[in-house]
C-alpha cells in the first residue's frame, strides 16, 4: 500500500477513521473542516501518530488549545496551520489561549491563518516571538487585534504576507458573515468596538500585493 500523504475529512465524527492504515505515519497534509464532533481527546490520540505532518487545517471546529498543544508537541515538522473560526462581534470576548499554545509549541510555522480568532495584541506578540519563521499571517476578522504603533511596525517588518482584520473575505471558503449578536452593556447606545478604531489603526502600514494567503503546497518543499 502506498504511503498516505494527504487526508481531507469534512463534518466527520472522529479522525481515527483513517488510522488503521499503516501508512498514516507518513501523512503530511490533514484537513478537518467543520468537524464539530471531533473532540480534543480524539484529536490528541491522533496527534502522536502523525510525526510527518506538515500542513493542518482545523477550520470551524470545537477544538481548543489542548489539541493545539498536543499537535505542536507531536508534529515537529508542521509548517502550515489553518485554525479558523466563525466570527462574531458580541458578546465581546478576548482569549489568547490558542495563540499562546501555537507560540509555545509550533516554532517552525511558515503559514498561519486565524480567521475570526479572539486573540488580542498579547497573543499576536507571542506568536511573533514564538514563530520566528512565519512568512504569512491571516488575521481577518480578528477584531481584538489593534495593529497600530510598534506592533504594526513589527508585523510589517517580520511578515511577508499579512492580512488585516478588516481585509476582504471574498475567497474565504466558509461563511464569513459577521454575527453582530445583541447589544450589551459594553456598547451603550449601539456603539461597537469598531467605532473606537481610527483609520490609522489598520491603514498606517501598507502591505504590498494583497495576494492570496500562500497555498500550503507552495512551501511544501522548503
Amino acid at each position: 500500500m502506498p504511503d498516505l500523504l494527504v487526508a481531507s475529512l469534512f463534518n466527520t465524527l472522529h479522525p481515527c477513521i483513517f488510522l488503521p492504515f499503516p501508512s498514516t505515519n507518513s501523512l503530511q497534509c490533514l484537513r478537518l473542516a467543520c468537524c464539530y464532533q471531533i473532540s480534543d481527546k480524539g484529536l490528541c490520540e491522533v496527534a502522536n501518530k502523525l510525526p510527518q505532518l506538515e500542513e493542518l487545517d482545523m477550520s470551524i471546529s470545537n477544538i481548543t488549545k489542548d489539541s493545539l498543544e498536543a499537535i505542536g508537541r507531536s508534529c515537529p515538522l508542521l509548517k502550515s496551520l489553518k485554525f479558523n473560526m466563525e466570527s462574531y462581534r458580541r458578546p465581546h470576548i478576548e482569549c489568547d489561549e490558542e495563540a499562546f499554545a501555537i507560540a509555545e509549541t509550533m516554532h517552525g510555522l511558515r503559514h498561519l491563518q486565524l480567521f475570526g480568532n479572539k486573540l488580542t495584541n498579547d497573543g499576536l506578540l507571542a506568536i511573533l516571538d514564538g514563530c520566528p519563521h512565519l512568512e504569512s499571517l491571516d488575521l481577518r476578522q480578528c477584531f481584538n487585534v489593534k495593529l497600530g504603533g510598534s506592533l504594526g511596525k513589527r508585523c510589517a517588518e517580520q511578515i511577508k504576507e499579512l492580512r488585516l482584520p478588516y481585509n476582504p473575505v471574498d475567497e474565504f471558503p466558509f461563511d464569513a458573515e459577521i454575527d453582530y449578536g445583541s447589544l450589551d452593556e459594553d456598547y451603550p447606545s449601539g456603539i461597537s468596538d469598531i467605532d473606537f478604531l481610527s483609520d490609522d489603526d489598520y491603514h498606517h502600514y501598507e502591505f504590498s500585493g494583497g495576494s492570496e494567503f500562500s497555498e500550503y503546497d507552495q512551501d511544501h518543499d522548503q
